[in-house]
């Protein structure tokens, strides 16, 4: 299906499937302020183990809940059809690409078919298709929606785009990952440019933050410019959420990945890594959606690899105190997951990919804990499990098109540790993810290759089980205030069990030393 570097038309590139952020990296005149901000969006670790507040939290005004409360149905509606509109003319008088060219024959096609699962690239299908939908869901955002009304927009807009705008069959897996996925994004996005926004503010001040704002929620920005409130200067800040408790951190250092196979393949790059924190993880009453939610990511610069490398979000739907004492606290809840894991052939010398897996749609049941009898250490833990509506697997067989992973759903576990001596002279951090995916849908034995329909393919990859496991373990030393010394080490493991072919056992790592600053 269509590729989701062509939402943002001017940055729009060919269906080609090549990440946005590395089109975005190979623009030598790019400002350091713009990268900047991909780095924060794209970036952060699932819970901070010392976390130093970038401002003091501050409950929000209820003049500005009121006033930006407003529903406007028809401008939300208006501005998810001029998306699919725009991006439609683009593809069609711009690219010229054939999935473009639609009429009356191609719709009536796309209804008579129906929904068959695609062959796009991981990137293409479980990263970019969320990220437009987050576009549609922050256009009703913006426009006085909560969050699971704006997820209604999100489907809307995405069941039009497959439907009724491109002439090849509409995609099972958008569908669920375009809606889903970017509900996650979408309220990240928001949330993040609410921080950024202040009606307060007037001249070159105000205009650097309405600009921020819109590069990080395009779809707010649009809306603040068509109701003059991009410009209006009001007595409250108009933050919809105040000033929560949240921190953030940049590391960037050296990567070493190594995939361990019968030659043993190694590279070397950059890598970059900063940890968002938004909200408080030991205040379970939750009384909206991603009232606290935490972001992982790493940006990579090293040969073959791509440059979003990693990203999860965890978000906090509802939430309840169940312990909270002097000795100790625990709080239960359920949370929307968001998790992206992908790497390419480090070499030609094994020409073999050491890790490719995602579940853009992923809800499930958590709990935090912390420790307080402690005099010197703080301790706290996190444990999640969940049921993976969309996810996938790398695939050791299925070769079609762009796609050489799996479909699958099923279910995942994580569990995490925090070890914080002094408050914040030194910590150690582990957690440990275990993925199980299955894919249902296969194609039949007898297929010839050489001579088939790739575009009514209707299949999820090989009748197969993946279990997938990721461990990692991070140490934080300080060297002076707000700088760090941080070392990591992860290890990925896949056991494939196919139905038709040989079973195949992976493993791969990689170890980061870099400087972490937090702000």
């Amino acid at each position: 299906m269509f590729s989701l570097l062509r939402l943002m038309v001017c940055f729009s590139t060919p269906r080609t499937g090549v990440s946005f952020l590395i089109y975005i990296w190979s623009m030598k005149k790019i400002s350091l302020t713009v990268f900047t901000i991909f780095l924060l969006l794209f970036e952060g670790n699932a819970q901070v183990a010392i976390r130093y507040p970038i401002a003091i939290p501050q409950p929000p005004d209820s003049a500005d809940i009121t006033y930006y409360s407003k529903k406007n149905g028809w401008r939300a509606g208006g501005m998810v059809f001029g998306i699919n509109a725009g991006l439609w003319l683009f593809d069609r008088y711009v690219l010229k690409g054939d999935y473009a060219y639609i009429n009356f024959h191609t719709i009536k096609d796309n209804f008579r078919r129906g929904f068959i699962w695609d062959n796009d690239m991981m990137g293409t299908n479980m990263f970019l298709h969320p990220y437009h939908g987050s576009t549609y869901f922050n256009s009703a955002r913006s426009n006085g929606y909560n969050y699971w009304q704006s997820g209604l927009f999100s489907l809307a807009g995405s069941g039009m785009w497959e439907m009724f705008m491109e002439c090849e069959y509409p995609s099972t897996n958008d569908i669920i990952a375009t809606p889903i996925g970017g509900m996650a994004l979408g309220e990240v996005f928001y949330r993040a440019s609410d921080l950024i926004l202040d009606d307060r503010k007037t001249g070159n001040g105000r205009f650097a933050r309405e600009l921020a704002a819109f590069f990080v929620s395009p779809m707010r920005g649009l809306t603040r410019i068509m109701t003059g409130d991009a410009w209006k200067v009001r007595p409250t800040s108009g933050r919809q959420f105040g000033i929560p408790k949240a921190s953030v951190e940049f590391s960037a250092g050296v990567r070493a990945l190594e995939l361990k196979d019968e030659i043993l393949d190694q590279g070397i790059g950059f890598a970059s890594e900063i940890n968002i924190e938004y909200g408080d993880r030991f205040d379970g009453e939750c009384r909206k959606p991603y009232d606290y939610f935490s972001m992982k990511a790493n940006l990579n610069i090293q040969a073959s690899q791509p440059f979003l490398g990693q990203l999860n979000i965890i978000g906090r739907l509802y939430g309840k105190d169940i312990i909270d004492n002097e000795k100790r606290y625990l709080n239960f809840g359920i949370y929307q997951h968001f998790d992206y894991y992908d790497s390419d052939t480090i070499s030609d010398l094994s020409a073999k990919t050491p890790y490719k897996f995602c579940t853009p749609a992923s809800f499930g049941i958590g709990g935090v804990y912390q420790a307080k009898r402690f005099r010197r250490w703080d301790i706290d833990a996190y444990a999640h499990l969940n049921g993976i509506l969309l996810g996938g697997a790398l695939s050791d067989y299925y070769r079609v098109d762009e796609r050489n992973y799996n479909l699958a759903s099923g279910f995942s576990t994580k569990v995490g540790f925090n070890f914080i001596y002094k408050k914040d002279k030194f910590a150690a951090s582990t957690v440990y993810e275990v993925y199980r995916m299955y894919t249902w849908k296969g194609y039949p034995e007898d297929i010839d290759w050489n001579n088939f329909d790739r575009r009514t393919l209707d299949a999820q990859g090989d009748l197969s089980k993946a279990i997938l496991h990721a461990v990692g373990l991070r140490v934080d030393i300080k060297l002076k205030k707000h700088l760090f010394l941080t070392g990591v080490f992860l290890n990925y493991t896949r056991d494939t069990n196919y139905k038709h072919f040989d079973d195949v056992y992976s493993q791969s790592s990689e170890g980061r030393i870099m400087l972490t600053y937090k702000m």
